[in-house]
Protein backbone atom coordinates (compact mmCIF):
# COMPACT_ATOMS: atom_id res chain seq x y z
CA UNK A 1 0.00 0.00 0.00
CA UNK A 2 1.12 3.40 -0.57
CA UNK A 3 2.03 6.07 1.70
CA UNK A 4 -0.26 8.64 2.16
CA UNK A 5 -0.34 11.67 4.17
CA UNK A 6 -3.24 13.00 5.98
CA UNK A 7 -5.21 15.64 4.07
CA UNK A 8 -6.24 19.19 5.20
CA UNK A 9 -10.66 19.71 4.58
CA UNK A 10 -9.53 22.10 1.60
CA UNK A 11 -6.91 19.50 0.16
CA UNK A 12 -9.71 16.79 0.53
CA UNK A 13 -12.20 19.25 -1.36
CA UNK A 14 -9.74 19.70 -4.23
CA UNK A 15 -9.40 16.17 -3.86
CA UNK A 16 -13.24 15.07 -4.22
CA UNK A 17 -13.07 17.50 -7.62
CA UNK A 18 -10.02 15.69 -9.33
CA UNK A 19 -11.70 12.17 -8.29
CA UNK A 20 -14.96 13.37 -10.07
CA UNK A 21 -13.18 14.55 -13.07
CA UNK A 22 -10.27 12.34 -13.10
CA UNK A 23 -8.27 15.06 -14.56
CA UNK A 24 -8.75 18.94 -14.49
CA UNK A 25 -6.99 22.15 -15.04
CA UNK A 26 -6.71 24.52 -11.97
CA UNK A 27 -9.64 26.42 -13.41
CA UNK A 28 -11.87 23.75 -13.94
CA UNK A 29 -10.99 22.20 -10.43
CA UNK A 30 -12.33 25.87 -9.27
CA UNK A 31 -15.22 25.94 -11.46
CA UNK A 32 -16.53 22.58 -9.38
CA UNK A 33 -15.72 24.65 -6.03
CA UNK A 34 -18.92 25.60 -4.48
CA UNK A 35 -19.57 29.40 -3.60
CA UNK A 36 -18.04 31.73 -2.65
CA UNK A 37 -14.93 30.76 -5.23
CA UNK A 38 -11.63 30.87 -3.91
CA UNK A 39 -9.14 32.50 -5.58
CA UNK A 40 -7.02 31.10 -8.53
CA UNK A 41 -3.77 31.62 -6.39
CA UNK A 42 -5.44 29.83 -3.39
CA UNK A 43 -5.83 26.54 -5.18
CA UNK A 44 -3.30 26.44 -7.37
CA UNK A 45 -0.98 26.64 -3.85
CA UNK A 46 -3.03 24.40 -2.63
CA UNK A 47 -2.59 21.62 -5.46
CA UNK A 48 0.85 22.55 -5.21
CA UNK A 49 1.16 21.05 -1.77
CA UNK A 50 -0.60 17.92 -3.01
CA UNK A 51 1.56 17.26 -5.34
CA UNK A 52 4.33 17.18 -2.76
CA UNK A 53 2.37 14.96 -0.61
CA UNK A 54 2.43 12.39 -3.49
CA UNK A 55 -1.61 12.46 -4.09
CA UNK A 56 -1.65 14.00 -7.97
CA UNK A 57 0.13 14.14 -10.37
CA UNK A 58 0.43 16.70 -13.63
CA UNK A 59 1.18 16.21 -17.18
CA UNK A 60 2.53 19.74 -18.41
CA UNK A 61 1.17 21.49 -21.55
CA UNK A 62 3.47 24.14 -22.35
CA UNK A 63 2.36 26.74 -19.44
CA UNK A 64 -0.73 24.81 -18.36
CA UNK A 65 -0.51 21.63 -16.24
CA UNK A 66 -3.31 19.73 -16.03
CA UNK A 67 -3.59 17.54 -12.71
CA UNK A 68 -5.02 13.80 -11.74
CA UNK A 69 -5.26 12.04 -9.14
CA UNK A 70 -2.54 9.41 -7.66
CA UNK A 71 -3.85 7.73 -5.17
CA UNK A 72 -8.10 6.64 -5.25
CA UNK A 73 -11.06 7.74 -3.51
CA UNK A 74 -11.12 4.04 -2.06
CA UNK A 75 -7.76 3.84 -1.14
CA UNK A 76 -8.12 7.70 0.72
CA UNK A 77 -11.24 6.62 2.53
CA UNK A 78 -9.65 3.06 3.75
CA UNK A 79 -6.51 5.27 4.97
CA UNK A 80 -9.01 7.66 7.30
CA UNK A 81 -11.34 5.23 8.23
CA UNK A 82 -7.88 2.86 9.67
CA UNK A 83 -6.94 6.51 10.84
CA UNK A 84 -10.18 7.06 12.68
CA UNK A 85 -10.02 3.41 14.18
CA UNK A 86 -6.49 3.37 15.40
CA UNK A 87 -6.71 6.57 17.03
CA UNK A 88 -9.52 6.66 18.91
CA UNK A 89 -10.82 3.59 18.84
CA UNK A 90 -7.34 1.46 19.86
CA UNK A 91 -7.87 -0.38 16.71
CA UNK A 92 -11.03 -2.00 18.40
CA UNK A 93 -14.13 -2.28 15.68
CA UNK A 94 -16.39 -2.84 19.09
CA UNK A 95 -15.49 0.45 20.74
CA UNK A 96 -16.09 2.45 17.48
CA UNK A 97 -19.53 1.04 16.45
CA UNK A 98 -20.34 1.34 20.24
CA UNK A 99 -19.71 4.88 20.43
CA UNK A 100 -21.48 5.69 16.82
CA UNK A 101 -24.51 3.19 18.50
Amino acid sequence: MKQIKELTRAEEQIMQVLWQLERAFVKEVIDELPSPKPAYNTVSTFIRILETKGVIGHKSFGKSHQYYPLISKEEYQNFSADKLLNGYFDNSVERMFSFFV
